[in-house]
């Protein structure tokens, strides 16, 4: 008996290698929209080209295709994207004893964790980066090194993070920020709740991103709804773009002054990144930032991964469906809603342009396998990724029923693979 599942899209190369520049146009065939139609989606040039019924762009045969990725059983959506990883420390939970900011073990395990993510979906990536102190430039350097290499299969841009700024202790680690944004840092943030003058820490952030036009990025758990309201009130207008999170200490206050700060928030056009997998090693307390209430707003809330198996979350998977899932779960967001927080809202707080899946939009995708967006947020295992119009990654999970009559009785019981002959 022939097997029926649908053929596999062609892997990916095993290493990153050079990329070409305007790579082969990819025709996805049968991918059904979370609308419920089933389509054909042509990609070229980096982006969506068409989209059409099913069968007729196929049926053009009026271009020659690179590629046809057959995607019947998948649910096509745009790539979600990644706003708060911490790429310095992934993967370290099991090293033992300090971490180390060695150049190499960073690079080492930022390419590792980048492409882990990548192949949970996220095109996208923004890595918070420890500067000065310890971790000096060096761990800096090699996330940047990072990025160069990893050009093609995914996007990752750094926010510098000092520990101090303010007194003569942040003197050094002024100096040091602005030696990162020189290097090529793309967005400048920190933590000031770590610093004696939180407000100064926040002014010197602000006066730096002004002068580099680049996206200011601060930790926070806002367990303070008077500062909060301050550093929105400082950040207001400010372009490309501020984010706050993960704001965990939002969700422990009065629900009162929660809502006022969500209204400074707003205001200010401030975006908070909240963390629904785990928490991260920048902020001493655990929670996730009230998203309804934010959301009711009128703040963008985008979610991140946070901590990927670093001692802050030893056990974080850094997947965007998995945030998701839990902000669907855990704190009623609807599956759409949530897979916003992850995809349209994460792409602006990265100050990345919107994705639809529609002709014209950039060729940034994710297919899963299921029929409802539900569905697929619960068992979302078998996933393709498309980057700049290509296949850049494909995880395939076959689950299989064996030795078990009502399987072999054709009862139309879930079954994802063939048993053994």
């Amino acid at each position: 008996m022939p097997d029926s599942r649908p053929q596999p899209p062609p892997r990916p190369p095993s290493s990153p290698g050079p990329v070409p520049v305007d790579p082969a146009p990819l025709l996805l065939c049968g991918a059904r929209l979370t609308d419920g139609r089933t389509v054909d989606v042509r990609l070229g040039g980096g982006r969506i080209e068409a989209v059409g019924t099913a069968g007729s762009l196929a049926a053009e045969g009026t271009r020659a295709y690179g590629t046809r990725v057959d995607l019947t059983g998948y649910l096509l959506l745009p790539a979600p994207a990644e706003p708060h990883a911490h790429a310095d420390t992934a993967l370290s939970a099991d090293a033992g004893g300090p971490v180390s900011y060695d150049p190499r073990d960073v690079q080492r395990r930022t390419t590792e964790a980048a492409l882990l993510q990548l192949g949970h979906g996220a095109t996208a990536l923004r890595a918070h980066v420890r500067v000065g102190d310890m971790a000096g430039l060096g761990a800096l350097t090699a996330v940047l090194r990072t990025g160069r290499s990893l050009r093609g299969l995914a996007e990752l841009t750094t926010v510098a993070m000092p520990r101090l700024l303010t007194g003569v202790a942040g003197a050094d680690g002024l100096a040091v920020l602005r030696d990162a944004m020189k290097m090529g840092a793309s967005a400048v943030g920190g933590c000031p709740d770590l610093d004696p003058d939180p407000t100064g820490y926040v002014e010197a952030v602000l006066e730096l991103a002004s002068e580099h036009g680049c996206p200011v990025d601060l930790h926070t758990d806002a367990p303070d709804p008077v500062r909060l309201a301050r550093f929105a009130a400082m950040a207001g207008g400010l372009r490309p773009g501020v984010a706050v999170g993960p704001c965990g200490g939002l969700a422990r206050l009065p629900a009162e002054s929660a809502a006022r700060a969500a209204d400074r928030l707003a205001a200010a056009g401030v975006t908070v990144v909240c963390l629904p997998q785990g928490g991260c090693g920048a902020v001493d307390r655990r929670g996730v930032a009230p998203v309804r209430l934010l959301r009711s707003a009128g703040v963008r809330v985008a979610a991140g991964s946070g901590a990927l198996r670093d001692v802050s979350n030893p056990v974080g998977r850094g997947d965007p469906l998995e945030a998701a899932y839990l902000l669907s779960s855990r704190h009623g967001l609807s599956a759409d809603d949530a897979c916003t927080a992850v995809g349209a809202a994460a792409r602006a707080a990265l100050g990345l342009p919107e994705v639809r899946v529609e002709a014209g939009f950039p060729a940034e995708l994710l297919a899963v396998r299921g029929e409802k967006l539900s569905g697929a947020l619960s068992s979302a295992y078998s996933r393709v990724v498309v980057h700049a119009g290509r296949v850049v990654a494909w995880t395939s999970a076959v689950r299989e029923y064996c030795g078990s009559a009502p399987a072999e009785e054709g009862t139309g019981l879930p079954r994802q693979g063939r048993g053994p002959a």
